[in-house]
C-alpha cells in the first residue's frame, strides 16, 4: 500500500521526466535514481513522461533509447509512459482558463528588447502601437513564494521582483516547460518531484501558476547535479556519453555514491534495488 504524502490524504505518486533529446546520461541517471528510488521507498507509483514539447530539440527514437536504458538497470515504471505532445488539447484548456481570468497577455518583446533580468511588464497594460503579440506571459501576482525543500531545506523567491511576468507560450507557438509541467502534475496527480537543483529556481513560479489553475502543487526534493570537467553541467548539449548498460551494477553505484551514499555491495540489480531503498528510506526518515 502506498504511504500517504505528509500533510496529504494522497498516495505518493512520483515521476520521472527526461526530455527527449538523446540517450540518458550519467547526470540525467542521478535524477532517474532519486526519483525511483523516492517513490519505492514510499511503496508508491513511479511513472514515465517523455517531455517532447519543445520538438525543435526531439530526436527521433530517443525516446526508446531511455527506455531500453532504464529497463537495463531495472528500473520499471507503474503506468503506460505519457507523451507530452500527445496531450496539447490539456494545456489549451489550462491556457483559456487562464485567460478567461484575465492572467495572462500577448507580449511583442523580442530577447534583444529586454534587459538582463526580471520581466519589466512592458506589455502589461496592452501592446506597444503597431506591434503583434508574439508570447503569451503569465501574471505574476506581488509577494513572497516560500517552500521546503527536502534536500535543499527552506526557499523562497519573490517572483513578481525576481523573475515577472514568466511566458507560459512561446513565440513559435509552443508550450512553455513553465506552463506544461504543471499542467502534466497535476493531471497525472503528482505529489512528488524528486529532479536537479538546476530547476529549483522554477519551483516557486510553478508553484504560484499552480495555485491560479487550482493546482495541488507537489512536494520537492531538489538533488545534486553532476558537473563536467570544465565545471559545468553534465548535460546532451555538453556532449555527455550515454549511460554504460553493459555494465549496469557499476553505472548503478556510481551514480548512488554521487548521490552521497557508500557503494552497495551487491551481486545482482534486484539486490542492489533492495539495499538502495532501504537507505534511502533510512536517510529520509521514510516508516
Amino acid at each position: 500500500m502506498a504511504l500517504e504524502v505528509q500533510g496529504s490524504k494522497r498516495p505518493y505518486i512520483g515521476r520521472f521526466a527526461p526530455s527527449p533529446t538523446g540517450p540518458l546520461h550519467d547526470g540525467s541517471l542521478l535524477a532517474a535514481m532519486a526519483s525511483f528510488l523516492d517513490a519505492r521507498a514510499h511503496h508508491g507509483k513511479w511513472l514515465l513522461r517523455i517531455e517532447d514539447i519543445d520538438t525543435p530539440r526531439v530526436v527521433p527514437g530517443a525516446d526508446q533509447i531511455i527506455m531500453t536504458q532504464l529497463r537495463a538497470l531495472d528500473m520499471h515504471w507503474d503506468e503506460p509512459p505519457t507523451w507530452q505532445s500527445r496531450h496539447l488539447d490539456r494545456y489549451q484548456a489550462a491556457f483559456d482558463e487562464l485567460l478567461a481570468e484575465n492572467l495572462v497577455y500577448g507580449c511583442a518583446c523580442t530577447r534583444q528588447e529586454l534587459p538582463w533580468g526580471a520581466y519589466p511588464g512592458t506589455c502589461r497594460k496592452g501592446l506597444p502601437a503597431g506591434r503583434q503579440a508574439r508570447a503569451w506571459r503569465f501574471k505574476v501576482p506581488p509577494g513572497m513564494e516560500r517552500f521546503d525543500d527536502r534536500w535543499q531545506g527552506p526557499q523562497e523567491q519573490n517572483v513578481a521582483s525576481e523573475v515577472g511576468d514568466f511566458i507560459v507560450r512561446r513565440a513559435d507557438g509552443l508550450w512553455a516547460y513553465q506552463m506544461v509541467v504543471v499542467v502534466d502534475d497535476g493531471a497525472q496527480g503528482i505529489t512528488d518531484i524528486v529532479r536537479g537543483e538546476d530547476l529549483l529556481d522554477s519551483t516557486a513560479r510553478q508553484r504560484v501558476l499552480a495555485r491560479h489553475l487550482h493546482i495541488d502543487y507537489p512536494r520537492v526534493m531538489h538533488i545534486p547535479v553532476l558537473m563536467d570537467d570544465d565545471g559545468r553541467k553534465l548535460s546532451k548539449q555538453n556532449h555527455a556519453e550515454p549511460l554504460d548498460i553493459a555494465h549496469p551494477m557499476h553505472t548503478l553505484n556510481q551514480a548512488w555514491q554521487a548521490l552521497g551514499f557508500p557503494p552497495v555491495a551487491a551481486s545482482d540489480l534486484g539486490s542492489f534495488w533492495s539495499t538502495a531503498k532501504l537507505q534511502w528510506a533510512q536517510r529520509f526518515s521514510v516508516s
